[in-house]
């Protein structure tokens, strides 16, 4: 369901919209001006249009001109220009103005809903294409971050603030969280703007490359050297160096690290003379780096160095507020990379979504709706489309579901272990792979419905071909019975 707002021409033209698009299975709102629906565009990201319907009559040049004013200050504003009696001039001027299509009132059910989807469709690859030309580029802003929750907004005000000097900035936060993003958008708001930015997993360098990597060597330095390499600190050179969980950092290139920081200049490995080099740092990590210094793992002297300015980015499961928006992001942008008709999510998968704790935070979250996009058979996903996370909330059994928890209170719950001989039951202390719990519901279903792939299909909540296609999978055909 998308929410699509409406500026029609008069008000029985934008009644007749609003029951359409209801029966197209979307929620329309109508503006009375331009103005005011700019100001809807303007509001919470939870809460704003996905979609603006413009009608053109009698003021029509006056709109125009408003839409691209408009589209200048946003530039990948979804928009589809109707009128009653359109001229091809005016079709022409619509789209230089903005409009991706126009469809002619009285319009059939089919026409706007082709148009709909094609309009969200290529707005998801235009947003994407600008996302990743910008993040490429180092010009990526906190604008390009997907999240309105008040921790979110604080994260980005002191990201805004940090962006304004050349401070060094440590980023904490949990696997998945999107360190990189903020980073990032500190590079593309600061004075490095279009400069490199050199991102850097400290945690995924082999121990005895990490010198080199990081600071270079010259020709026949060590045994393989072959030719002259620049290290990453070159390669930042006049931009910003990203090192990610630095706290995975062996005490030696530590000591060698905050020399780098101190004086300006690297030694590559093999050189006769130490390199300057002029650098803005922002390092990242999921560890207690203080906890670590007190330890002794980590140099106190290089902790003070990095954490001048610290910026927490919260788990996903304390800014909720946040992953409905996250989901129509990635839905949007997969289902436009993967040619997929999906449109959006239903209220009840919403829901679902947004009661799971997310561990593994927005990355998860993202890999999730991507698997969805990809086998959904409809236009909007469903709770069944999410089948893992129903069996890991306990929702596919009432007896152990309070029917009227709220979502909130499913939120706080901890997720239940699942009990001894259950299907999601934990082998060897761990939880059973989700691709193995998928096989055996199946295959319980199949021998508790005598093989009869309808009934199967609908208890699973799936659709025929989906059962047919995952019996295929797990290498069920034995089991499957035909009605």
């Amino acid at each position: 369901m998308q929410r699509i707002l409406i500026v029609p021409d008069g008000a029985a033209d934008g009644e007749t919209m609003v029951r359409m698009l209801a029966g197209l299975g979307h929620r329309g709102e109508q503006a009375a001006s331009l103005g005011a629906a700019r100001e809807r565009f303007r509001g919470a990201a939870a809460e704003a249009p996905e979609l603006l319907l413009l009608g053109l009559g009698r003021d029509a040049e006056a709109r125009l001109e408003a839409l691209a004013e408009w589209r200048l200050e946003q530039p990948e504003l979804p928009v589809i220009a109707c009128a009653s009696e359109p001229d091809d001039g005016l079709i022409d001027r619509a789209t230089e103005a903005g409009a991706a299509d126009f469809v002619v009132l009285p319009v059939r059910p089919a026409r706007l809903k082709l148009a709909i989807l094609n309009t969200l469709r290529l707005n998801a690859l235009s947003g994407q294409v600008s996302r990743l030309r910008r993040r490429q580029d180092g010009e990526m802003v906190f604008q390009d971050l997907v999240g309105d929750s008040p921790a979110m907004r604080r994260v980005g005000d002191l990201a805004t603030r940090a962006a304004a000097s050349n401070i060094s900035v440590l980023i904490e936060g949990e696997s998945g969280v999107g360190k990189e993003m903020v980073a990032r958008a500190i590079q593309g708001s600061s004075e490095r703007a279009g400069k490199p930015f050199v991102p850097v997993n400290c945690g995924a360098i082999p121990e005895n490359l990490v010198e080199s990597i990081l600071f270079g060597h010259e020709r026949g330095a060590f045994t393989g050297a072959n030719q002259r390499h620049i290290g990453k600190f070159q390669e930042a050179d006049g931009g910003t160096l990203f090192l990610d969980e630095i706290g995975e950092l062996k005490p030696d290139i530590q000591v060698k690290l905050l020399r780098a920081l101190q004086e300006g200049e690297i030694d590559p490995i093999g050189g006769k003379r130490p390199v300057k080099v002029n650098i803005r740092l922002i390092s990242a990590t999921n560890r207690n780096l203080a906890g670590l210094v007190e330890a002794g793992s980590f140099r106190e002297d290089l902790y003070y160095r990095l954490n001048v300015f610290p910026i927490l980015v919260p788990p996903l499961r304390q800014r909720t507020e946040d992953i409905a928006p996250l989901v129509r992001h990635f839905v949007a942008n997969f289902a436009a990379s993967e040619h997929k008709a999906v449109l959006g999510v239903s209220t009840e998968a919403m829901q679902l979504l947004s009661a799971f704790s997310w561990p593994g935070n927005v990355r998860q979250l993202e890999n999730t709706v991507y698997r969805a996009v990809v086998l959904a058979d409809d236009e909007t996903l469903g709770v069944s489309d999410f089948p893992q996370l129903s069996q890991l909330l306990g929702l596919e059994d009432e007896d152990d579901t309070d029917a009227g928890a709220s979502a909130a209170t499913r939120r706080e719950a901890p997720v239940p272990v699942p009990p001894e001989g259950s299907i999601a039951a934990m082998a060897a202390g761990q939880m059973r792979s989700l691709e193995a719990i998928e096989a055996d519901a199946i295959r319980l279903a199949l021998a508790h419905y005598d093989g009869q792939m309808s009934e199967v299909a609908r208890r699973l909540g799936i659709g025929r071909s989906t059962l047919y296609r995952k019996v295929r999978e797990h290498g069920l055909d034995a089991a499957a019975g035909e009605d």
